[in-house]
Protein backbone atom coordinates (compact mmCIF):
# COMPACT_ATOMS: atom_id res chain seq x y z
CA UNK A 1 0.00 0.00 0.00
CA UNK A 2 1.22 3.55 -0.23
CA UNK A 3 2.30 4.99 3.08
CA UNK A 4 2.63 9.07 3.51
CA UNK A 5 4.99 9.48 6.21
CA UNK A 6 5.06 12.79 7.21
CA UNK A 7 8.34 13.62 9.05
CA UNK A 8 9.48 11.01 6.82
CA UNK A 9 13.28 12.46 6.47
CA UNK A 10 13.50 12.95 10.23
CA UNK A 11 15.03 10.68 13.10
CA UNK A 12 12.04 8.25 13.16
CA UNK A 13 10.48 9.29 9.81
CA UNK A 14 13.29 7.76 7.67
CA UNK A 15 13.71 4.64 9.88
CA UNK A 16 9.84 3.98 9.59
CA UNK A 17 10.60 4.68 6.02
CA UNK A 18 13.19 1.98 5.14
CA UNK A 19 11.01 -0.30 7.02
CA UNK A 20 8.08 0.08 5.28
CA UNK A 21 9.94 -0.05 2.11
CA UNK A 22 11.79 -3.13 3.44
CA UNK A 23 8.24 -4.95 3.46
CA UNK A 24 7.10 -4.12 0.12
CA UNK A 25 4.93 -1.05 0.95
CA UNK A 26 5.16 2.37 -1.20
CA UNK A 27 6.60 4.24 1.67
CA UNK A 28 6.91 8.18 0.60
CA UNK A 29 8.70 10.26 2.91
CA UNK A 30 7.17 13.92 3.01
CA UNK A 31 8.83 16.90 4.59
CA UNK A 32 9.67 20.53 3.53
CA UNK A 33 12.82 19.05 1.99
CA UNK A 34 11.18 16.69 -0.35
CA UNK A 35 8.69 19.70 -1.08
CA UNK A 36 5.49 19.08 1.17
CA UNK A 37 4.80 21.47 3.91
CA UNK A 38 1.78 20.95 6.54
CA UNK A 39 2.03 24.51 8.12
CA UNK A 40 1.09 26.23 4.30
CA UNK A 41 -0.76 23.26 3.05
CA UNK A 42 1.93 23.17 0.02
CA UNK A 43 2.99 19.43 -1.59
CA UNK A 44 -0.33 17.79 0.37
CA UNK A 45 -2.48 17.41 -2.34
CA UNK A 46 0.17 16.06 -4.86
CA UNK A 47 1.58 13.26 -2.72
CA UNK A 48 -1.64 12.21 -0.72
CA UNK A 49 -2.53 11.13 -4.57
CA UNK A 50 -3.48 7.35 -4.01
CA UNK A 51 -2.35 7.07 -0.27
CA UNK A 52 -4.24 4.66 1.50
CA UNK A 53 -2.35 5.63 4.91
CA UNK A 54 -0.79 8.50 6.26
CA UNK A 55 1.65 8.62 9.22
CA UNK A 56 2.66 11.71 10.98
CA UNK A 57 5.77 11.70 13.20
CA UNK A 58 6.69 15.14 12.70
CA UNK A 59 7.65 17.11 15.12
CA UNK A 60 7.72 21.77 16.23
CA UNK A 61 10.89 23.11 14.73
CA UNK A 62 10.41 25.07 18.25
CA UNK A 63 9.14 24.54 21.19
CA UNK A 64 8.32 27.28 22.62
CA UNK A 65 4.90 27.15 23.81
CA UNK A 66 2.95 29.16 21.48
CA UNK A 67 5.39 28.06 18.35
CA UNK A 68 4.65 24.56 19.60
CA UNK A 69 0.73 24.87 19.69
CA UNK A 70 0.23 26.88 16.46
CA UNK A 71 2.87 23.90 14.83
CA UNK A 72 0.61 21.06 15.82
CA UNK A 73 -2.65 22.73 15.46
CA UNK A 74 -2.30 24.14 11.93
CA UNK A 75 0.20 21.10 10.57
CA UNK A 76 -2.61 18.70 11.66
CA UNK A 77 -5.63 21.08 10.59
CA UNK A 78 -4.31 21.24 7.15
CA UNK A 79 -3.01 17.52 7.00
CA UNK A 80 -6.58 15.90 8.17
CA UNK A 81 -7.92 18.62 5.50
CA UNK A 82 -6.14 17.23 2.45
CA UNK A 83 -6.44 13.63 3.67
CA UNK A 84 -10.01 13.85 3.68
CA UNK A 85 -10.23 15.07 0.23
CA UNK A 86 -7.83 12.49 -0.79
CA UNK A 87 -9.78 9.53 0.59
CA UNK A 88 -7.37 8.57 3.32
CA UNK A 89 -8.48 5.51 5.03
CA UNK A 90 -6.31 5.57 7.92
CA UNK A 91 -4.14 8.43 9.84
CA UNK A 92 -1.71 7.45 12.19
CA UNK A 93 0.47 9.62 14.73
CA UNK A 94 3.27 8.98 16.85
CA UNK A 95 3.04 11.05 20.23
CA UNK A 96 4.16 10.36 23.84
CA UNK A 97 3.04 7.93 27.21
CA UNK A 98 1.66 10.51 29.92
CA UNK A 99 0.64 13.35 27.17
CA UNK A 100 -2.61 13.48 28.92
CA UNK A 101 -1.08 14.20 32.18
CA UNK A 102 1.66 16.69 31.48
CA UNK A 103 -0.85 19.78 30.59
CA UNK A 104 1.39 22.09 32.46
CA UNK A 105 3.74 21.88 29.59
CA UNK A 106 3.31 24.29 26.37
CA UNK A 107 4.67 20.89 24.28
CA UNK A 108 2.41 18.45 25.80
CA UNK A 109 0.04 20.67 25.70
CA UNK A 110 0.07 20.70 21.92
CA UNK A 111 -0.18 17.03 21.66
CA UNK A 112 -2.88 16.62 23.16
CA UNK A 113 -4.29 19.47 20.57
CA UNK A 114 -2.96 17.59 17.92
CA UNK A 115 -4.95 13.75 19.38
CA UNK A 116 -8.04 15.37 19.70
CA UNK A 117 -8.12 16.92 16.46
CA UNK A 118 -7.18 13.99 15.22
CA UNK A 119 -9.94 12.24 17.24
CA UNK A 120 -12.85 14.28 15.80
CA UNK A 121 -11.75 14.53 12.40
CA UNK A 122 -13.55 11.62 10.99
CA UNK A 123 -11.04 9.92 9.31
CA UNK A 124 -10.22 6.68 10.68
CA UNK A 125 -6.80 7.28 13.22
CA UNK A 126 -4.65 5.12 15.39
CA UNK A 127 -2.27 6.99 18.00
CA UNK A 128 1.19 5.32 18.97
CA UNK A 129 2.09 6.61 22.52
CA UNK A 130 5.89 5.75 22.80
CA UNK A 131 7.94 6.31 25.92
CA UNK A 132 10.99 8.19 26.08
CA UNK A 133 13.57 7.39 23.16
CA UNK A 134 16.79 5.92 24.61
CA UNK A 135 18.81 8.36 22.40
CA UNK A 136 16.66 11.14 24.02
CA UNK A 137 18.21 11.26 27.63
CA UNK A 138 20.42 13.76 26.83
CA UNK A 139 17.39 16.01 25.78
CA UNK A 140 16.32 14.94 29.14
CA UNK A 141 19.25 16.30 30.96
CA UNK A 142 19.77 18.97 29.25
CA UNK A 143 16.36 20.51 29.73
CA UNK A 144 16.90 19.87 33.68
CA UNK A 145 20.04 21.31 33.86
CA UNK A 146 21.21 25.09 35.90
CA UNK A 147 24.73 25.05 35.47
CA UNK A 148 26.36 22.24 36.08
CA UNK A 149 23.54 21.01 38.30
CA UNK A 150 20.81 18.45 36.55
CA UNK A 151 17.24 18.22 39.20
CA UNK A 152 15.51 15.27 38.54
CA UNK A 153 12.57 13.94 40.18
CA UNK A 154 12.43 10.35 41.48
CA UNK A 155 10.01 8.70 39.46
CA UNK A 156 10.16 5.86 37.14
CA UNK A 157 10.31 5.75 33.26
CA UNK A 158 10.74 2.74 30.80
CA UNK A 159 12.73 3.94 27.99
CA UNK A 160 12.48 2.58 24.37
CA UNK A 161 14.95 2.42 21.18
CA UNK A 162 13.74 4.49 18.76
CA UNK A 163 14.20 1.26 15.93
CA UNK A 164 11.75 -0.39 18.30
CA UNK A 165 9.61 2.68 18.05
CA UNK A 166 9.88 2.67 14.26
CA UNK A 167 8.86 -0.81 14.06
CA UNK A 168 5.50 -0.42 16.04
CA UNK A 169 4.41 2.45 14.06
CA UNK A 170 5.28 0.37 11.32
CA UNK A 171 2.54 -2.48 12.64
CA UNK A 172 0.36 -0.11 13.42
CA UNK A 173 0.32 1.53 9.95
CA UNK A 174 -0.29 -1.59 7.81
CA UNK A 175 -2.85 -3.11 10.45
CA UNK A 176 -6.45 -1.77 11.29
CA UNK A 177 -7.47 1.56 12.57
CA UNK A 178 -7.51 1.39 16.32
CA UNK A 179 -9.50 4.17 16.56
CA UNK A 180 -7.94 4.74 20.11
CA UNK A 181 -3.73 4.89 21.64
CA UNK A 182 -1.40 1.87 21.19
CA UNK A 183 1.81 2.53 24.14
CA UNK A 184 5.09 1.02 23.22
CA UNK A 185 7.81 0.58 26.18
CA UNK A 186 10.88 -0.74 26.63
CA UNK A 187 11.58 -4.11 28.72
CA UNK A 188 12.83 -2.49 31.55
CA UNK A 189 11.72 0.49 35.03
CA UNK A 190 14.59 3.34 36.11
CA UNK A 191 14.19 5.53 37.90
CA UNK A 192 14.70 8.89 36.21
CA UNK A 193 17.18 10.48 38.15
CA UNK A 194 18.63 7.55 38.04
CA UNK A 195 18.25 6.71 34.50
CA UNK A 196 20.03 10.19 33.38
CA UNK A 197 23.11 9.91 35.91
CA UNK A 198 23.49 6.11 34.26
CA UNK A 199 23.37 8.07 30.56
CA UNK A 200 25.95 10.61 31.92
CA UNK A 201 28.26 8.63 33.53
CA UNK A 202 28.56 6.92 30.35
CA UNK A 203 29.24 9.58 28.23
CA UNK A 204 31.71 10.84 30.46
CA UNK A 205 29.91 14.06 31.16
CA UNK A 206 30.45 16.18 34.40
CA UNK A 207 27.09 17.20 35.11
CA UNK A 208 25.74 16.57 38.52
CA UNK A 209 22.47 15.01 38.89
CA UNK A 210 20.94 15.97 42.01
CA UNK A 211 17.53 14.11 43.00
CA UNK A 212 14.94 16.45 43.52
CA UNK A 213 10.73 14.75 44.46
CA UNK A 214 9.40 18.54 43.02
CA UNK A 215 12.05 19.16 39.72
CA UNK A 216 10.01 19.49 36.91
CA UNK A 217 9.64 17.62 33.33
CA UNK A 218 9.80 19.72 30.47
CA UNK A 219 7.89 22.33 33.01
CA UNK A 220 5.17 19.70 34.11
CA UNK A 221 4.91 18.03 37.49
CA UNK A 222 5.63 14.51 37.54
CA UNK A 223 3.82 11.80 39.64
CA UNK A 224 5.43 8.66 40.49
CA UNK A 225 3.85 6.77 37.40
CA UNK A 226 2.81 9.45 35.40
CA UNK A 227 5.75 8.44 32.12
CA UNK A 228 4.93 5.03 32.61
CA UNK A 229 2.56 3.42 30.55
CA UNK A 230 -0.26 1.06 31.15
CA UNK A 231 -0.59 -2.62 31.54
CA UNK A 232 -1.83 -2.70 27.84
CA UNK A 233 1.69 -1.42 26.13
CA UNK A 234 3.45 -3.60 23.75
CA UNK A 235 6.91 -4.17 25.45
CA UNK A 236 9.75 -4.20 22.97
CA UNK A 237 12.97 -6.24 23.67
CA UNK A 238 15.87 -3.60 23.94
CA UNK A 239 17.29 -2.74 26.70
CA UNK A 240 19.13 0.34 27.71
CA UNK A 241 21.84 -0.62 29.61
CA UNK A 242 22.99 -2.82 26.04
CA UNK A 243 22.34 0.25 24.31
CA UNK A 244 24.13 2.30 26.24
CA UNK A 245 27.37 0.28 26.69
CA UNK A 246 27.42 0.39 22.82
CA UNK A 247 27.52 3.93 22.78
CA UNK A 248 30.90 4.40 24.74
Amino acid sequence: MKVVVIGGTGFIGSKLVARLGDEGHQAVPAAPGTGVNTLTGEGLAEVLEGAQVVVDVSNSPSFEDDAVMEFFRTSTANLLKAEAEAGVVHHVALSVVGTEHLRESGYFRAKQAQEELIKASGIPYSIVHATQFFEFMKGIADAATDGDTVRLAPVRIRPVHSDDVAAAVGRTAVGTPVGGTVEVAGPDTFRLDELIREALAARNDPRTVVTDPQATYFGAALGETTLLPGPDAQITGSRFTDWSARQA
